[in-house]
């Protein structure tokens, strides 16, 4: 029984420890860039992974980072450990509380303050901030090693030292630095293992140009980890099971048998000890000092004649930015974010100044109101003149005098289904609340898409605020729940690919994708209309390069060069001559790219419903996401007014709470009081139906 038992754990060991570990090896070599199809054998990922100057770049920022933070953290907090130990026991204990403070706090919290605390200083976000970050929650855990290790030492023997007239320093080194030694080790590992873990320290102290491993794949996992990561984990799990191997093999040593003869370990044995101790940890720091050093230099921001480009994930080709840099002589540093509500806070903040970013119609909005960008001087963009009206029509509802913003990508929203799957055609946002496509189908994970939808189904507005409608929308999507297979992202393009559900809420762009690797797919746009987006380039009111912004947008308003971004990313470009140049006819006069005007009659552009809207919306979002009806409030008011002078109450449940900021919805006529039963917002924050 006994081993049977011993057997299940060792098996379990192996189904949690490393299936996953295997899988991600698998998928190394398969051959399709989507997981969820096997397109043969390959070992291409792994030629690309060390062709993608990114990725190794990233790689070689990871370990020089690690390194240097370990080091530094290390002796640090050695010294600080030895001082701390010198203390009376009060002062003693108030240091150590001070120093654990950092390993209890959040993460998020040590992010955002050492954010803050760069931005005060005025210091450039970049290698150096992240350096000094890391540096810093690193420190706590050295001491922690540290300490014990301290406290077990002799200082009578340290004393002795003294007395027979060693200096402090010999003594140190002599006396207590071997009896520490094990705990100095330990505090580098684990600093070393926390740096090169880092996330969410690294992602609000790093600047654009520069990233880590986690960050790196933090922003691919939103837009489908590319194949190459797969490879790069690959390497590093196997290079670590080398290392392993060859610590665990162990030299021999020296045997006193009988008759007092010594033998000794062979000389295989002693090479390979050397080779362990000493040869692999030089040649490894080695190996990652100059190659960090030669990545970084191919990537070191230097000189006045450069433009930082904030975009989104995989929403350019690379190529467009080698060919600007070799025409223009203008350096690019670009950096990637994968939601517009991620963009926002890092520009918003002033805390890097970004020359170039791409946001969507309503956040452009957002930012004119809260007078973030510049406005942009066209003479120094003469291709705008191959955008097309249309667009730059459509772009006056967020940009309503045509001064901030250039349009670069157009799509739609509309539901893709697969025909092997589903019986009947589709025309119609009905079909997300059909029962018997129960657990196949796929909703985005995303507040005003999923509520765009549903209120184009009721025959609301996508951009309503009225409290009624958004309460009806948030039922219907509360009924709907029970049928959705999973609320998505990116992650739709592989679900649908693979055959894993009939039917997708998906963008036009992420359509065209899907249907080149699964034929059986169709894209279609709801009667009922849609969501019609527009993604454009602006310029920050920090820019600090606003002449070459606007060289780099002139340049992307390039027929050829709209041409190369249309084709890699598969989104409608509203540039007219590159699309007269596209040599595919069926791509060109694609209805999923280029949709007739017919069937744009009924979309939308969302817009900016202020600060207070999008509350009410993240609430409702989150009653639907909880299956909860969430908090009820009770807003109570005299006629004619929804002020301050309006007696107000939210209600969550039994518990009564004073609050405020509560609008009343409707003004009974004839005087008396208003009561509204609705969600409640934040401090005092309403939203609901009206219930008389």
């Amino acid at each position: 029984m006994k081993k049977k038992l011993q057997n299940l754990y060792l098996l379990l060991i192996v189904i949690f420890l490393y299936a996953p570990i295997m899988t991600l090896m698998v998928l190394s070599f398969n051959s399709s860039r989507t997981r969820a199809k096997w397109g043969g054998f390959t070992g291409k990922w792994y030629v690309s992974l060390f062709q993608d100057e990114a990725i190794m770049s990233t790689l070689y920022n990871t370990l020089i980072i690690a390194l240097l933070s370990a080091l530094i953290a290390t002796v640090i907090g050695t010294l600080a450990s030895i001082g701390i130990q010198s203390m009376n026991r009060k002062f003693r204990t108030f240091m150590l509380g001070v120093t654990n403070i950092p390993m209890l706090n959040a993460d998020i919290v040590t992010g955002v303050s050492m954010m803050l605390l760069f931005i005060a200083f005025r210091m450039t976000m970049g290698f150096t901030t992240i350096l000094i970050a890391h540096i810093t929650f690193n420190i706590p855990y050295v001491i922690l090693s540290v300490m014990p290790k301290l406290k077990q030492t002799n200082r009578r023997t340290y004393e002795a030292a003294l007395d027979l007239g060693a200096s402090p320093i010999y003594a140190f080194f002599k006396v207590v630095f071997p009896d520490i030694l094990p705990g100095i080790l330990s505090g580098f590992l684990l600093a070393f293992t926390m740096s090169l873990d880092d996330f969410v320290i690294t992602h609000f102290t790093k600047g654009p140009g520069i990233d880590t491993l986690s960050t790196k794949i933090y922003s691919e996992v939103r837009k489908g980890i590319r194949p190459e990561i797969y490879a790069l984990s690959t390497i590093m799990f196997v290079t670590v099971l080398f290392l392993l191997f060859l610590v665990n093999l162990k030299p021999e040593k020296e045997v006193h048998e009988k008759g007092g003869t010594i033998r000794k370990p062979s000389r295989a044995r002693h090479t390979m000890r050397l080779i362990v101790t000493r040869v692999v940890p030089a040649l490894l720091v080695i190996v990652i000092t100059a190659g960090g050093f030669f990545y970084n230099s191919k990537t070191k921001i230097s000189g006045a004649e450069k433009v930082i480009v904030y975009n989104w994930g995989e929403y350019l080709d690379p190529d467009v930015l080698d060919i600007f840099e070799e025409e223009t002589g203008i350096q690019v540093v670009y950096e990637e974010y994968e939601t517009n509500e991620i963009m926002y806070p890092k520009v918003q903040s002033g805390a890097i100044s970004y020359d170039v970013v791409c946001p969507s119609d309503y956040m452009i909005q957002r930012m004119i109101e809260n007078d973030l960008l510049a406005e942009i001087n066209w003479d120094n963009i003469p291709n705008i003149k191959n955008i097309g009206q249309t667009y730059m029509d459509q772009s006056k509802a967020f940009d309503p005098e045509n001064k901030y913003s250039v349009p670069y990508c157009w799509g739609t929203v509309g539901i893709l289904y697969n025909k092997t799957m589903v019986d009947e055609p589709i025309d119609s946002w009905s079909v997300l609340w059909d029962p018997k496509y129960k657990d196949s189908i796929l909703m985005q994970d995303s507040v005003r898409d999923a509520f765009g939808v549903t209120l184009k189904y009721l025959g609301y507005s996508l951009n309503s605020t009225d409290l009624d409608e958004l309460n009806e929308a948030k039922n219907l999507l509360i009924k709907q729940k029970p049928l959705v297979q999973a609320y998505v992202v990116d992650q739709v393009r592989d679900k649908m690919i693979g055959n894993e559900a009939a039917i997708g809420v998906i963008y036009s762009g992420e359509a065209i994708y899907t249907q080149k690797e699964n034929p059986n797919l169709e894209y279609v746009i709801p009667k009922e209309g849609s969501n019609i987006w527009i993604d454009s380039w602006v310029i920050p009111k920090n820019a600090e390069h606003k002449e070459n912004a606007e060289k780099f947008i002139n340049f992307l308003c390039r027929p050829d060069i709209a041409l190369k971004n249309f084709e890699y990313i598969t989104y409608s470009t509203p540039n007219e001559a590159a699309r007269e140049l596209i040599e595919d006819e069926s791509i060109r006069n694609s209805k999923i790219a280029f949709p007739d005007a017919s069937e744009l009659s009924g979309c939308e552009t969302f817009k900016f419903l202020g600060d207070k809207n999008d509350a009410v919306y993240n609430e409702l979002w989150r009653g639907v996401k909880s299956k909860k009806c969430g908090k009820e409030c009770t807003v109570t008011g005299s006629s004619g007014t929804s002020g301050s002078g309006s007696n107000r109450m939210c209600v969550e449940r039994h518990h009564v709470s004073i609050g405020s900021g509560c609008q009343a919805a409707e003004e009974k006529p004839g005087g008396g009081h208003t009561i509204r039963r609705g969600l409640c917002v934040g401090a005092g924050g309403c939203a609901g139906s009206v219930q008389r």
